[in-house]
């Protein structure tokens, strides 16, 4: 057998990642054990998995484990498992390389504000590089279950931008992690620190966790199981402390922090399953960024035998937050993920799932509101696609959605559709919102005017994913939604005389104002709208809002070309002034200033920013 080593360099994003944790990620040192204990477990689910239908791969060593020792006179530490173990090619792709589109974003954000967190480590599939952090040298040793010996492989780096490759002979299948410890982290040959460091985090691994015995300061070849390595979600609820439910969320793999709440349910009857899911306190690192993260979402097991991560199969995609098992009893093992995207067992896991998430986050808003608010903050956002995307649950998703509103404190975002109706004025059937690209904006809208003044609540909807949202939502509990600058307002009989009224005796500015607009607008009217602001723009009810269109636009989507309708209150000055002016250039100006701030307040783009800038300065200089 060859035993010539090859010298690769590393890809340029594992590089950065390096460099990153070698200079930068220093506040969780201890992240590295967690990390490597959780890869490990994952080879020894795929080797369980894979020996259902192949039983020879595991021959001979059939009880699953992970060993843990230290030599104080190399400095070395090893992470060794049984598990799956990996090929020349497994190596090259798991250690050479990241395969995450988004990867470069989150570096970027870690070298910014955020580089000191080495929490991060494990929140976008780059764990096993958290070795780094503790280890100027580090080796793996691997050999992919099924083959001879002589396939083993050995991988080298001192995390400088190279690694090396080596076929070796290896007698057992696995992989071994040996970390050749900097000067300064003596702390990590100490058999009682990583004993505390494996039940602090890898307790719930359902693989025994095996230290080396110590006797007078050195490793023996006697071995003491440090883990409970038992399936938490197994056990009766009345056995299972909080302490124990936070244990095992946090050795799941993702998350440091407490989970803010969880529901641990057993269903028995023609299709027995459990199902133990966690609520996190602060959105992953990658939830909005679609990244790779291996260990996220639900794990799905099969009378505890692991078969997959599988987020997209059991949870909706805006419930990709949540994490925790589901353990099935009755689901055919041979499944194959196409099977499981069309098997109906799973959809009825899933509805499950679905409803036990939306219980627990309404007992959070019933009974809990500060627990509830924290959860809103982080994902709030992303519980709104669920309007668009689960037409089944949309009426219990729209009752969880909270709003700023006019009647409201500030930006604060408490205000429940439930709560707006409560409060609704006798005879009114309408729920009235406005969307905005900011609080500011949406709080500042001239079109919301007429509805102050006559005290009529508004929301003040001013997240970006808001306006999609309302497309897939018209109605709440029998009330109708409806945006207050778009299509025509309803108006009382008196007020329709009033509007009639001020439409015929402005009919000759109106005009002015068109031909001097020429084709920037589709139409200039009166505005029911507006009290005290000269101008707004009025959108069609089916018309893209300014502020949404423009970010499709600079996303490179495809928007529908329309010019604006621009209504005018002509009781303000300006449009006095205008209605006088002689001057014809002056005119021009004041009327395309007029739809240039009513754009600007729409967070419409400027076709031509100079050109506004020009025309309010010498209308500016003209008044003073």
């Amino acid at each position: 057998m060859s035993t010539t080593t090859e010298t690769r360099k590393f890809e340029a994003e594992v590089a950065q990642v390096l460099h990153l944790v070698t200079h930068s990620l220093y506040s969780h040192k201890d992240v590295f054990l967690r990390e490597l204990i959780s890869n490990a477990s994952d080879a020894c689910d795929k080797l369980r998995f894979e020996s259902l239908a192949q039983p020879e791969l595991v021959a001979g060593d059939a009880e699953l484990h992970i060993d843990l020792t230290w030599d104080p006179e190399a400095r070395t530490v090893t992470i060794r498992d049984n598990g799956i173990g990996m090929s020349r090619e497994d190596v090259v792709a798991n250690l050479g390389t990241i395969a995450s589109s988004g990867t470069r974003r989150y570096l970027e954000a870690l070298s910014s504000e955020q580089k000191h967190d080495a929490r991060l480590i494990g929140q976008f599939g780059v764990g096993f590089y958290s070795a780094f952090v503790v280890a100027d040298k580090v080796t793996v040793l691997t050999r992919r279950a099924g083959t001879e010996a002589s396939a083993g492989v050995k991988w080298e780096s001192d995390g400088k931008g190279e690694y090396s490759l080596e076929a070796v002979e290896l007698p057992e299948r696995g992989t071994a992690i040996v970390l050749h410890l900097k000067a300064d982290e003596d702390e990590f040959l100490k058999p009682w620190q990583l004993r505390s460091l494996i039940t602090r985090y890898s307790d719930h691994v359902a693989f025994p966790i095996r230290l080396s015995k110590d006797e007078d300061g050195k490793p023996t070849e006697e071995w003491e199981t440090i883990n409970s390595a038992s399936a938490l979600w197994t056990k009766p609820k009345s056995e299972i402390s909080d302490e124990d439910y936070i244990g095992f969320y946090k050795s799941l793999g993702t998350d440091f922090n407490d989970p803010l709440a969880w529901t641990h349910n057993r269903v028995e009857g023609n299709q027995s399953f459990t199902t133990l899911l966690y609520l996190p306190a602060q959105p992953p690192f990658d939830l909005m960024m679609g990244g790779r993260d291996e260990r996220k979402g639900l794990k799905l097991y099969i009378k505890r035998v692991f078969i997959m991560d599988a987020a997209e199969e059991l949870l909706p995609n805006y419930l990709r937050f949540v994490r925790g098992v589901v353990d099935a009893d009755d689901l055919p093992l041979n499944v194959s993920r196409e099977i499981l995207q069309q098997n109906r067992q799973l959809e009825k896991i899933k509805a499950a799932c679905v409803k036990r998430v939306l219980d627990l986050i309404e007992r959070l808003a019933r009974d809990e509101p500060e627990k509830f608010q924290t959860f809103y903050k982080a994902f709030g956002n992303t519980l709104k696609e669920g309007i668009a995307e689960d037409h089944a649950n949309r009426e219990r998703i729209a009752k969880l959605l909270r709003f700023a509103s006019t009647k409201g404190e500030g930006s604060t975002q408490d205000v429940s559709f439930d709560d707006y109706i409560g409060r609704m004025a006798v005879g009114q059937d309408t729920i009235w919102y406005i969307t905005a690209d900011g609080y500011a904006a949406a709080a500042g809208s001239p079109q919301l005017e007429a509805f102050k003044a006559k005290g009529v609540e508004v929301l003040l909807m001013f997240d970006r994913i808001d306006e999609w949202m309302l497309g897939s939502l018209s109605e709440y509990d029998g009330k109708k939604l409806k945006n207050v600058a778009k299509g025509e307002l309803p108006l009382d009989e008196a007020d329709k005389q009033k509007q009639e009224e001020a439409s015929k005796a402005a009919e000759p500015l109106l005009e002015r104002i068109k031909s001097l607009l020429g084709d920037a607008v589709g139409d200039v009217k009166v505005s029911a709208r507006l009290t005290d602001s000269p101008s707004c723009l009025a959108l069609s009810d089916y018309e893209m809002a300014p502020h949404l269109a423009r970010l499709l636009r600079e996303a490179g989507q495809a928007v529908p070309e329309s010019k604006p309708t621009l209504e005018i209150n002509p009781q303000h000055p300006l449009l006095q002034r205008l209605q006088g002016e002689t001057d014809e250039g002056r005119a021009s100006d004041l009327a395309s200033l007029l739809l240039e701030q009513a754009e600007i307040a729409a967070g419409a783009p400027l076709a031509d920013p100079a050109a506004f800038v020009q025309r309010l300065n010498r209308a500016l200089l003209a008044s003073a």
